[in-house]
């Protein structure tokens, strides 16, 4: 018996095989004839014998496969084919079944999470029916509201926190097909296959629960809100129908009223009979209307269907009731979905043919951009306005995120929940207020976007080689990028985008190694390694003149950092820094053709060894050819002095410089590789020489130097210097009567002009005696307002000196990785920030407002406010621009970075497609080379403070003896735990101890270890006494059980008798 039930189950099972396969082969060739019906009806030669439409095509359906076949899959795959005959669908979609998009999408740890996949949320209560799915989301962007429709009638109404505020089930036997919000009116509209649903969602007690227009004509699918606020008391929308019609319907609150249709008895929603209402129409599609929208912003209204003419429509809403032409938009296989982006200005679309179009919404003949990847029909697109984002979804369920602006992919996920009949209805709106992605099936899903987005597919590239020079003019508000290929370009700061480049700008395979911007932002000065300078005009990058290759040119003339003194249409100069480590002005006029040479810095100067401090003698007759700086001679013999054991050669290796030339100042500092600083004081006509003795040079060099003036009234002038970005120089010189320099100048002038020497410091403070004018004026100028001198070191350190010479702080950089050398400075322009850039890539942040009102005052501190690694590689240069708060900066691995100057935020790159968004500083974004999140400091007073610590622990006399047992505890216990106890508090006695100082870490947010324990020495070693009491207890235990005494113990007792 058994034997025949499996030979009958084998034979039935064979037999549903048979019918099934001849089944799908009637279904095949009914779909051959639908496409051949379909192709003839273009051509204009279809008869209209025997024809399938929807009713036979669905017909025949039920009868080949039964009722396993959803009426909905039916519809899809007849709209399917219908629309598109050259690409027949698979007959698996009938079923509601889709092949998955498998390539292409990555998994969640390797992609660009733009969206966060795994931090998905789901809504479940109170949405559908069993067997339901949603057909509708809304956002309420004022009233932060959420609406969801699903298809069997409920309508629910959420709060911001997503906590249901109303719900309906709204007893009507057609299905809802979409659903809005009306701003004015506050009511929740929606529409089914017959009607329009008017939801008062406040109403919770009232008789009625809102209103419901009704009967119309044709099968609504889409309905949505016209956003205009010409009248409170009125709302207005948009529905699109089967046929291809568009209506509007205007609805006030008198309609609500006056326009109500007695009914025969108590429903869910009054009556509001629709032949009541002027409802325009106008036929603007050959075939359903998919979606409908209203875009404020343009002032039209937009409306798709799969129609391959018609495909969208993009016009005013008078078009519906005037009928004057509209704009047409024509997509092969039509559109599905479409929406718009604000700040990129353009629509994109998307449709069964899988590509996403990108338009100009004025022009509508040709797209302006396609974004290419879906293998299947595009249902749903969103837009990420904030981001420049568009998200679209196909019907296999797959997302995409795209970047509207580099046209390039995002992010690839699947969603896999659900059943197959979800498939065709899978709504989608994007919360930009929040920046959540909503997704509509027989559940919510709520996906938030990722805080902080690091883009793994792009590296960023400014240039193709490592960066020598980045400058800002602040005239133009643009900024100055050279590369060790001589590549020069000019890039807008608030946009990023390029302006123009030169390339080869001092000759072919011509490094330009060094630029400056003169104060006013018309001029830039360049310098090669060749030792070649040029000057150019930066808004035209035309050249003005030209320093002449020397003859004997080599790496030695390679200039190293140029700043700017003086620029206008008749005399240009500029200060150079040469490998040589000699200092030059350089100056042309319009006599010239050139540029020449007109003053040189000696480069060694000998120091005493107790006093690092040299007077000088100046030449007065060189301020005829130039009248910034007086010349210089040495006449002494350098070379003889190098075994002087009494004096020091400095200025050996010198790697930067700066120049402050202010009223009643005039300052050339110069740092080597040593660590030695020379400080060139033109006023006092002298040279000195800071460093600190306690320091191995080894390791001290300086990588840059900076001069720092507090200006309280207005922010100082500057321009910008090669490695530092700032010059202090006035376009007119120094008036020369009645200054110190003068005086020195005419009493030296009496002596032969060659006879210079150099003065020690005995002869000088004779001369400063017998001359109390000058000192007077050298006080005033160094009093109050005094500039201080900051110097970046190889030790990762940054130290301020005074103009007299002496070290006035020293800064350590407080991260929790090391920052590394120091390699570039700057300020912004009212000096109350300074920036530093370090060869491991890191950017810190100091607040020096208060130090420099009163360096003096213990109280006034340089506070360490951010840290934050912008680049993997050695930062070159930077520059902090305080208008847009923004901080660029510059690294070798040729790219320029702009960041948010208080938090070191990542905008972006110059040189990618992308424009800047300076506005948004919402969320944390990273470049692919970094990883190192930015540290706020929020520390109020140093980082490391130096205190006493007084006995922490101390023994409560009182408080230990009403813890203490009694003598008959102490008996049963023995002696030793008491006398241990003991032990432990007369080591911490405080006649034994003397506090030592101790360091204590206060950052607790920095990360750094909170409290140290204090040390503490004893002066003599403490004996061990024990207590009277006990001694005796101890010895009549002893006594009593027989024991011999410990020759310790004996030795205790007699010690305390």
């Amino acid at each position: 018996m058994s034997g025949k039930k499996d030979c009958d189950k084998e034979g039935c099972s064979a037999l549903e095989l048979i019918d099934f396969k001849n089944a799908l082969e009637q279904f095949q060739n009914l779909v051959e004839k639908m496409i051949i019906q379909k192709t003839k009806e273009s051509s204009g030669s279809y008869t209209n014998d025997d024809e399938i439409d929807y009713e036979k095509f669905h017909t025949t359906i039920q009868t080949l496969f039964g009722p396993t076949v959803k009426d909905q899959n039916v519809q899809a795959f007849f709209r399917k084919v219908m629309s598109n005959p050259n690409e027949r669908p698979e007959w698996l979609e009938i079923f509601g079944c889709f092949t998955g998009e498998s390539d292409g999408l990555s998994s969640p740890s390797k992609e660009s999470m733009v969206l966060l996949v795994s931090e998905k949320q789901q809504i479940t209560h109170s949405v559908v029916k069993r067997k339901d799915v949603i057909k509708g989301i809304v956002k309420v962007p004022l009233l932060h509201f959420t609406v969801t429709a699903s298809q069997r009638g409920v309508l629910t109404m959420f709060s911001k926190k997503m906590k249901v505020l109303a719900t309906i089930d709204v007893e009507d036997p057609t299905w809802i097909t979409g659903c809005d919000f009306l701003p004015n009116l506050k009511y929740v509209v929606a529409v089914t296959e017959s009607t329009v649903i008017l939801w008062d969602y406040k109403s919770k007690e009232s008789k009625s629960d809102g209103f419901v227009i009704k009967p119309m004509k044709n099968c609504l699918l889409c309905v949505c809100t016209v956003t205009m606020a010409d009248d409170l008391a009125k709302d207005t929308i948009l529905m699109g129908d089967d046929k291809g019609y568009v209506y509007l319907l205007t609805i006030t609150s008198d309609d609500f009223i006056m326009k109500q249709s007695k009914a025969e008895k108590e429903s869910q929603f009054k009556v509001l009979d629709s032949e009541s209402f002027d409802i325009p129409k106008r036929k603007l599609h050959d075939d359903w209307v998919g979606k409908i929208r209203y875009f404020s912003a343009l002032k039209r209204f937009g409306s798709c269907s799969t129609d391959s003419i018609n495909s969208f429509i993009l016009d005013d809403i008078k078009r519906l009731e005037d009928h004057l032409p509209v704009k047409e938009f024509s997509v092969p296989k039509g559109v599905n979905a479409f929406t718009y982006c604000g700040k990129a200005k353009v629509i994109v679309t998307g449709g069964n043919d899988r590509i996403l179009r990108l338009w100009n919404p004025v022009v509508n003949f040709s797209p302006v951009g396609k974004l290419l990847g879906h293998k299947h029909s595009v249902v749903e697109i969103v837009t990420n306005e904030k981001d420049q984002h568009v998200i679209s979804l196909s019907c296999a369920k797959v997302f995409r995120v795209w970047d509207i602006q580099t046209l390039s992919p995002l992010q690839v996920f699947y969603e896999n929940h659900g059943t197959p009949e979800e498939m065709n209805a899978f709504p989608m709106v994007f919360d930009n207020d929040h920046g959540m992605l909503f997704t509509g099936s027989d559940v919510i899903d709520i996906y938030p976007l990722a805080n902080v987005i690091q883009d793994l597919k792009e590296l960023p590239q400014t240039h193709e080689k490592s960066l020598n020079v980045v400058l800002y003019n602040r005239a133009f508000h643009q900024i100055l990028s050279i590369c060790t290929e001589s590549v020069l370009k000019v890039w807008d700061l608030e946009t990023g985008s390029q302006i123009y480049q030169i390339e080869d700008a001092h000759g072919v395979k011509t490094e330009v190694t060094c630029a400056a911007i003169e104060i006013n932002g018309v001029y830039l000065a360049t310098g090669a390694c060749d030792g070649t300078v040029k000057i150019w005009e930066f808004e035209s990058g035309q050249e003005v003149k030209a320093l002449p290759l020397a003859q004997h040119s080599s790496d030695e003339h390679r200039v190293l950092k140029i700043v700017y003194l003086k620029a206008d249409e008749g005399q240009h100069a500029v200060v150079i820094l040469d490998q040589r480590g000699k200092i030059k002005i350089i100056q042309g006029d319009s006599a010239q053709t050139d540029l020449y040479v007109t003053w040189v810095l000696p480069e060694i100067v000998p120091f005493p060894r107790r006093n690092p401090v040299v007077y000088l003698s100046l030449k007065p007759s060189s301020l005829k050819t130039q009248d910034f700086f007086p010349e210089i001679r040495l006449l002494c013999n350098t070379s003889s002095m190098r075994n002087d054991k009494e004096t020091f050669l400095s200025s050996v290796g010198i790697k930067c410089f700066d120049v402050l030339k202010v009223e009643g100042c005039r300052l050339i500092a110069t740092g080597s590789a040593n660590g030695e600083i020379n400080l060139w004081d033109f006023e006092s006509a002298s040279v000195k020489c800071l460093r600190k003795t306690t320091e191995d040079n080894q390791g001290s060099g300086v990588n840059a130097i900076f001069f720092l003036t507090h200006s309280v009234s207005s922010p100082r002038k500057r321009s910008s210097v090669s490695h530092i970005p700032s010059v202090r120089s006035d376009a007119s010189p120094i008036p020369e009567q009645g200054s110190s320099l003068d005086l020195h100048e005419e009493e030296n002038a009496k002596s032969d002009e060659s006879n210079t020497e150099i003065k020690t410091e005995e002869t000088t403070s004779r001369k400063n005696s017998q001359n109390p004018e000058t000192s007077v004026q050298l006080l005033k100028a160094k009093a109050g307002q005094s500039p201080i001198l900051a110097s970046a070191h190889e030790s990762s350190c940054i130290r301020l000196w005074s103009i007299q010479g002496n070290l006035m702080k020293e800064l350590l950089p407080f991260s929790e990785h090391p920052s590394g050398p120091l390699t570039a400075l700057c300020t912004d322009i009212f000096t109350k920030i300074l920036l530093a850039g370090s060869k491991n890539g890191y950017i810190i942040r100091w607040n020096m407002a208060s130090f420099l009102e009163d360096p003096q005052n213990e109280k006034n501190e340089i506070k360490e406010e951010l840290c934050w690694r912008a680049h993997a590689t050695e930062v070159v240069e930077l520059f902090i621009e305080e208008e847009k708060n923004v901080v660029v900066t510059a690294s070798i691995d040729g790219s320029v970075r702009l960041w948010h100057a208080m938090t070191g935020y990542y905008f972006g790159y110059f040189g990618q497609a992308r424009k800047f968004e300076l506005s948004d500083t919402s969320r944390l974004f990273l470049p692919s080379d970094v990883t190192d999140f930015p540290s706020i400091i929020k520390e109020e007073s140093k980082h490391m403070e130096k205190k006493k610590v007084k006995y922490p622990l101390m023994l409560d006399k009182d408080k230990w003896k009403s813890l203490t047992r009694s003598p008959s505890d102490l008996e049963k216990a023995g002696h030793g735990e008491a006398a241990h106890g003991f032990k432990y508090f007369k080591a911490l006695s405080p006649e034994k101890l003397q506090p030592l100082k101790t360091f204590e870490f206060v950052s607790k947010e920095a990360g750094a270890v909170f409290g140290f324990l204090p040390i503490y020495e004893l002066e003599n070693t403490s004996e061990l006494s024990m207590p009277k009491s006990l001694q005796r207890i101890r010895a009549e235990k002893s006594s009593h059980k027989g024991q011999e005494k410990d020759p310790d113990s004996i030795e205790d007792l007699s010690q305390d008798k």
